[in-house]
């Protein structure tokens, strides 16, 4: 029956409301009157009728001119019950003066008790019909949640959850002592030191967290009381996100690297990048890739005259320009956008466009940079990283540009694979071309693990835990930097504007994490619990692969173990051993021709002579190499007559 009211159209549902307004005037004006001359029985006079009918013909009226009827009775705010206080208390007043001017009787004390009775029974009957129309959602099929952070952002939070037909908010977890045992809107809150307890008594089944910008909490320690719940742990956007109108508050999303990691991430000097950029001329290689995508969009923030995204991928470089020309438009930043096609091995490619666009600065982020898939097509590897960055930075000094940064890893510091042995090498062509010239400023930055780039852990992690495992780790003492991508690129912007030529910047990156921690921590976090020997009926098994092709067991940042500190507390200066541009440009003809004779063999040993300290773990791992193993000198015979395009 209920049911049926509620699937009716809009307008019998208003007809209804003004009808149900209408008897509840009428009765709150009789009860008025009983009550006033004390009888449990009382009939008004004919006189009396028609002021009370005209009373509740003005109520009608100015309930309909105040919108009450428009109000969706779900969703009624305060506005809607202050808006019957204002139609009561009018109400009460024409009641008065339609007494005064058609001599009736009307007690001076009837018109008071008519307006709290026509309020109680107005607004009653609505907040009883907004209880019965959420009560089934409110209990059936609702998550049980609780919410960490009983501020501004847990309160918005709590008041959206509310709404929806999804979770159900049972308590409230504050960081203030004296917040324990207090209620908000009827739900209890809870002091962090007793989160278990909360948790058991009202069987949540989720942790939201919705802390304030401002509020101070430590991330990583309370991460760490949670863990043990077993409760799955998410989040909510933050405030630049709501500002900015690109989430909503009730936008729940799973922890991101940076909630795992608990550390603040690094902060730019923005007044230094800003002058660097504002104005000027920058192209970004590798511009649809995980780091350059990031750094165009950090880019165009500080409104440079011109913009060149480079990059030899199609469909990145589409998606990256359309998304850049929509922040260009929204924000009125006014900023040239050039997409560009192209590869940095092309080196007449890349100079006509710099010259082409007057370009003062490149940021170079143009790599395969994947270690198991540069370990199976090394000349390939070699080709882009090595000879990519050579021809990107001679098209730099051909066509004039002001600064060069190029973006290497934390595998170039003594590699045991070729990806981090060609990214060495880059680092050392760029420091040779800094000492050959000064009309154009090279410096280098060099990062741990970027996570949420393409083959970043975390994404993996989390779709093995909800595929039902198991999660796999390469070794049980496997560790890594971490640094997220608006981080990585807020650095190399920094540098950019820094360097002086031929320096090596590298981040303070704090503690190096522990893979399968972290793995564990994520599915804990997620609600589940890992299946060991001492466990056997848990959820997720965590599952030890060993190290692929070129892996080493520790990464490292510094090659020396005395670097220098900079203008910004968080950022490292090495000036690391290099190669004269002579001595090195003898190493570039050796690759050169291993390459063309397709001898990766030789490419290795050439990578291991040069000052790059690379020692691989392992034989040749190239697949097209290992599969004519049996007969080297003929695959390399009939590379030779190739025919040439």
């Amino acid at each position: 029956m209920f049911q049926r009211f509620l699937n009716l159209p809009r307008f019998y549902k208003r007809v209804i409301s003004v009808a149900a307004d209408v008897i509840a005037l009428f009765f709150a004006l009789w009860a008025s009157f009983s009550l006033r001359f004390d009888q449990q029985l009382w009939i008004p006079s004919k006189e009396q009728l028609v002021v009370s009918g005209l009373t509740v013909v003005f109520t009608i009226g100015l309930f309909v001119r105040l919108g009450l009827y428009r109000a969706v009775v779900r969703y009624l705010s305060d506005r809607a019950f202050l808006t019957v206080v204002g139609g009561v208390v009018a109400s009460a007043l024409a009641l008065i003066l339609l007494g005064y001017w058609l001599e009736v009787l009307v007690p001076r004390s009837v018109p008071i008790i008519y307006a709290a009775l026509a309020f109680i029974f107005v607004s009653g009957s609505r907040m009883g019909v907004r209880m019965l129309v959420m009560r089934p959602s409110r209990h059936n099929n609702r998550e049980r949640v609780a919410i960490v952070g009983a501020g501004e952002t847990g309160l918005q939070l709590y008041q959206a959850l509310e709404q929806g037909t999804e979770y159900r908010p049972v308590m409230f977890v504050s960081f203030l002592e004296a917040n324990h045992r207090a209620l908000i809107n009827g739900v209890p809150v809870y002091d962090i030191n007793h989160i278990e307890r909360g948790v058991r008594q009202h069987r949540v089944q989720r942790l939201l967290l919705a802390l304030d910008a401002d509020s101070g909490v430590d991330r990583k320690r309370l991460l760490k009381q949670l863990e043990p719940l077993a409760v799955p742990v998410q989040t909510v956007p933050s405030m630049s996100e709501l500002i900015a109108g690109q989430k909503r508050i009730n936008d729940i999303r799973d922890l991101e690297i940076e909630d795992l990691l608990g550390r603040e991430p690094v902060r730019p000097d923005n007044a230094q990048v800003a002058s660097s950029l504002y104005g000027k001329s920058v192209m970004v290689t590798g511009a649809g890739g995980s780091i350059g995508s990031e750094l165009c969009r950090q880019i165009i923030q500080h409104r440079p005259r011109v913009l060149v995204l480079f990059e030899q991928s199609e469909f990145s470089l589409y998606s990256i320009e359309r998304e850049l020309r929509a922040i260009n438009q929204i924000e009125g930043l006014g900023v040239e956008i050039h997409p560009l096609l192209g590869s940095v091995v092309h080196q007449r490619r890349c100079e006509s466009a710099m010259r082409a666009f007057g370009v003062n600065t490149v940021y170079h982020a143009a790599a395969y940079k994947h270690v198991p898939l540069v370990e199976h097509n090394v000349i390939e590897g070699v080709q882009n990283n090595v000879f990519g960055t050579l021809h990107a930075a001679e098209a730099a000094l051909a066509a004039g540009v002001e600064r060069f940064v190029l973006i290497s890893t934390d595998k170039a510091v003594r590699p045991t694979n070729v990806m981090g042995a060609s990214k060495r090498m880059a680092e050392l062509v760029l420091q040779a071309l800094a000492q050959r010239q000064t009309s154009t400023v090279f410096s280098m930055v060099r990062f741990g693990n970027v996570l949420g780039s393409s083959g970043s852990v975390v994404p993996l992690f989390r779709d093995q835990i909800r595929d039902g495992g198991p999660v796999t780790v390469t070794h049980p003492d496997i560790i890594r930097y971490f640094m997220t991508i608006p981080e990585a690129s807020q650095l190399v912007l920094q540098a950019g504007s820094m360097g002086r030529g031929g320096e090596v910047f590298v981040l303070d990156m704090g503690e190096p994490v522990k893979i399968a921690d972290l793995a564990r921590k994520m599915i804990h976090l997620m609600g589940l619990e890992e299946k060991t020997d001492e466990t056997p009926d848990g959820d997720i098994e965590v599952v030890y692969t060993g190290l692929r092709p070129g892996e080493k067991l520790y990464e490292e940042l510094l090659i020396g173990d005395d670097p220098q500190g900079t203008a910004h507390p968080r950022i490292m200066m090495a000036r690391e051993v290099f190669m004269p541009w002579e001595e090195l440009r003898v190493t570039l003809n050796t690759l050169t021709r291993a390459s063309q004779d397709f001898d990766c063999k030789k490419i290795i040993e050439t990578l291991k002579a040069a000052p790059t300290g690379y020692s691989p773990n392992g034989d040749v791992a190239d697949l097209v190499w290992c599969n004519g193993a049996d007969e080297p000198e003929l695959i390399q015979e009939n590379v030779r007559k190739l025919p040439v395009v």
